[in-house]
């Protein structure tokens, strides 16, 4: 227990009534949630560190993913970069609170991960009661009454007071008229008219309080990691035959490798063989991309759970169980070139988009992925899988926001119109403020051609046909919005010169005499 548990009650009710001022009727999420997971840091370390627990330095490494994944909530507006930047965000502070004290989250397993997980939503779920049990029963047994006692005494007597003093109050209302006048400027300055939102919100803040209170007493209690699941044995001992996985692991290996061969034959071969099959280059791109990344991962699983349960008695059996795994994970790598190759068709065929977009930086990371198996397989480090696993992910979100996705597609869709493809003005429209600064750059630059330069005007006439105004209040406040409306100001008068149509569907008209619709096409 706590030495000194006030600290901790005074501490996360702070950073409750903070989280109320922050989120409270607060659309969209802005600096705000940035600003809150540094103060629930700065908090909990303040808190423990007056307890006299030290965090390993091994645990405050997770602090370089936390802040900058927390900085790009408000740097960034693309809806996946923001996504993934919180979830991950709370993710990696979860991960502190578990390993706070012993600073082991790189040698964790998945069963650890998951495990801990579990473990710390019954902590933050029980041990604040615990604590408060404990603080009554010593008190008890102390027979002190301190002054912290006497302020939760007091506070209880007016909870219960308060219906009560409402009760009478109405009572005597009705039987006095002058009274109930008086009594009506008296509630007057309360607002009760808004009674049902503060206690809405006072409850949110207690939720908030204790939610903050069992994490913080976890990490001061169960954060050592004295002993990891698997680290001394298996959690599941190996029970599947030399043999038997070796047959499984190879059929697997033979049907990709009879895959690859025929890829090599058509794909690989150029558009003439796909064309002697009945298709064409771009149907041939746009179909199966997204199932060839489907069997990378689901390959990734597999050997991960077949070499979990095979055993593997000698070391020639290792071997070869580790040659076939490394051969399984070559064919798929191979399935994923190709399924890159797919993309960047479908891409030069047909454009960029989000989901496109996201697919082309995930086959990468899921790639690398794939190599640090076959590392960890070689060197028999199967365990850091999890580890591997957890980097891959913060690396996807990061190559996201570093890559700025909106603006990466507005760019990559421009230079196609300029070679003379189609460009959805409504797509351009549609994405975020984080490409706004890349288009009005693209539409100021002399080397533009006038068409092109014609539907980005559009684009950015769009945007104020489709989007309302932004809310002014600090905590939405973005670095994107901020550098989007700075960018505009420079063509503002340039804009102001597309006119809005009366039509159904929302539409501008160029100074060229150039209709262009504001809705989209794209599919995905």
């Amino acid at each position: 227990m706590l030495k000194h548990p006030n600290r901790l009650w005074l501490a996360t009710l702070l950073l409750g009534w903070i989280f109320d001022l922050l989120f409270w009727d607060c659309i969209p999420m802005g600096i705000s949630f940035s600003i809150y997971v540094l103060l629930c840091l700065l908090g909990g370390f303040l808190v423990l560190n007056l307890e006299s627990l030290k965090p390993s330095w091994k645990a405050l490494l997770l602090l370089l993913p936390i802040l900058f994944l927390a900085a790009m909530t408000f740097v960034r507006q693309e809806p996946l970069t923001v996504f993934l930047a919180v979830i991950l965000t709370l993710f990696c502070m979860a991960l502190l609170a578990m390993t706070y004290l012993g600073g082991r989250w790189m040698n964790y397993s998945m069963a650890d991960h998951a495990v801990g997980f579990i473990r710390l939503i019954g902590g933050v779920l029980s041990r604040p009661f615990g604590l408060l049990a404990e603080t009554r029963r010593q008190q008890t047994e102390s027979k002190q009454r301190s002054g912290w006692h006497r302020v939760w005494s007091v506070l209880r007597g007016m909870l219960i007071a308060v219906p009560i003093l409402a009760i009478f109050a109405a009572l005597l209302s009705s039987a006095d008229l002058v009274f109930a006048r008086r009594l009506d400027v008296f509630v007057s300055f309360f607002n009760l008219e808004r009674m049902s939102e503060y206690i809405t919100r006072g409850v949110c803040i207690l939720v908030m309080m204790y939610l903050l209170a069992g994490t913080f007493l976890h990490a001061a209690s169960r954060s050592r990691d004295e002993k990891l699941i698997g680290e001394q044995k298996p959690v599941v001992p190996s029970f599947l035959g030399f043999t038997e996985s070796s047959i499984v692991l190879g059929g697997v290996v033979l049907l990709f490798s009879a895959f690859v061969i025929i890829q090599f034959r058509y794909f690989f071969g150029g558009e003439a063989n796909i064309a002697a099959e009945g298709f064409t280059y771009s149907e041939y791109a746009r179909r199966g991309f997204g199932e060839l990344v489907a069997v990378a991962f689901i390959s990734l699983l597999f050997f991960l759970g077949l070499s979990g349960i095979a055993r593997r008695e000698s070391p020639a059996q290792r071997w070869a169980f580790s040659a076939l795994g490394i051969t399984l994970v070559v064919l798929v790598g191979v399935m994923l070139v190709s399924a890159f190759q797919r993309l960047l068709l479908y891409e030069a065929a047909y454009g960029f988009t989000r989901l496109r977009t996201y697919t082309h930086v995930f086959i990468i990371w899921l790639a690398l992925l794939l190599a640090a198996v076959v590392v960890l397989e070689v060197l028999r480090h199967q365990r850091h899988f999890a580890l591997a696993a957890v980097l891959a992910a913060l690396g996807f979100a990061v190559s996201l926001s570093l890559l700025n996705v909106d603006a990466f597609i507005a760019n990559q869709n421009i230079a196609r119109a300029e070679q003379g493809e189609d460009l959805d003005v409504g797509y351009l429209a549609s994405l975020s403020s984080d490409s706004v600064p890349r288009l009005v750059s693209l539409y100021r630059a002399t080397d533009t051609p006038f068409e092109v330069r014609d539907a980005i005007g559009a684009a950015l006439a769009c945007r104020n046909v489709t989007t309302g105004e932004s809310p002014e209040d600090w905590r939405t406040y973005t670095i994107s919005e901020q550098l989007s409306e700075k960018a505009l100001q420079a063509v503002r008068e340039d804009i102001e010169d597309y006119r809005e149509l009366d039509d159904p569907l929302p539409q501008v008209l160029s100074p060229s005499g150039e209709t262009y619709t504001c809705m989209s096409g794209y599919g995905d």
